[in-house]
């Protein structure tokens, strides 16, 4: 994508990956606007970053996707670029029984709330001399953990979904790329200092010079194996990464 001269909405832009993506594209000149369900933290994090703008938004709630569509697109009329970052990673157990709720959460903010939020701006975006939507899905769209079950499942449908938008918008002027995470270092689980998480620093230099490139898929040279992994063979790598994972798990 286009690094500059670009307005921005990014979701979940109040913490962590959100946050850090959002202030690398402030610093290179572009109009960023954040989304979060907190105001104080949207405040907090505009304060830092004079002249991004912040919006409150339930990515859960479909109406309120829909008005805050409407607001933005009024407000900005240059938005070119949806970055859907929002997420959310509860642990759970498919061996015994999940909690509903949780489960419904997790769809609604992981899956449904981009699907539902880009459906919102496809008119927009497509009316824009250069558009980009970027979803950030997770290493765990290709090789899921199973103590994270239905975050895993959210992040591969999502994946899923990424390929079938990129093609449907071959013959348009927007652009669909895709963040696939490692482990960052970051408050989605517990910051923890952990030497097997990526220091978020490090994931965002990266990312960003991915970004600037037209790759379809932006994922850090050090999960290639597992990206690569998917196929007729993948239950080893998958059986060996969560046995690893059980026996030194994620602090939470």
């Amino acid at each position: 994508m286009n690094m500059n001269d670009n307005t921005i909405f990014i979701t979940g832009g109040t913490s962590g990956i959100g946050r850090a993506v959002a202030e690398a594209f402030h610093a290179l000149g572009n109009k960023v606007i954040i989304a979060g369900r907190r105001k104080a933290l949207i405040d907090e994090v505009t304060a830092a970053n004079p002249g991004m703008d912040g919006i409150t938004l339930d990515i859960t709630d479909p109406a309120d996707i829909h008005d805050t569509a409407a607001e933005l697109v009024a407000a900005y009329p240059r938005l070119n670029v949806l970055i859907n970052n929002a997420g959310i990673m509860p642990f759970d157990d498919p061996a015994v029984k999940i909690d509903d709720t949780v489960s419904r959460r997790i769809i609604d903010t992981n899956l449904l709330g981009p699907i539902r939020l880009t459906s919102a701006l496809i008119e927009h975006l497509k009316r824009q001399p250069r558009a980009t939507i970027i979803h950030n899905t997770s290493v765990l769209a290709y090789v899921p953990l199973a103590v994270t079950a239905v975050y895993s499942a959210s992040k591969a449908a999502l994946h899923s979904y990424a390929m079938s938008q990129r093609f449907m918008l071959r013959d348009t002027n927007v652009g669909v790329q895709e963040i696939a995470p490692p482990w960052v270092d970051t408050d989605l689980i517990k910051k923890s200092g952990d030497p097997r998480a990526m220091p978020l620093e490090v994931f965002i230099e990266k990312t960003m010079a991915g970004l600037a490139s037209d790759d379809e898929e932006i994922f850090v040279e050090e999960i290639r194996a597992i990206r690569d992994n998917p196929g007729i063979g993948e239950h080893a790598m998958v059986n060996g990464f969560n046995a690893e994972m059980i026996a030194n798990p994620i602090p939470v």
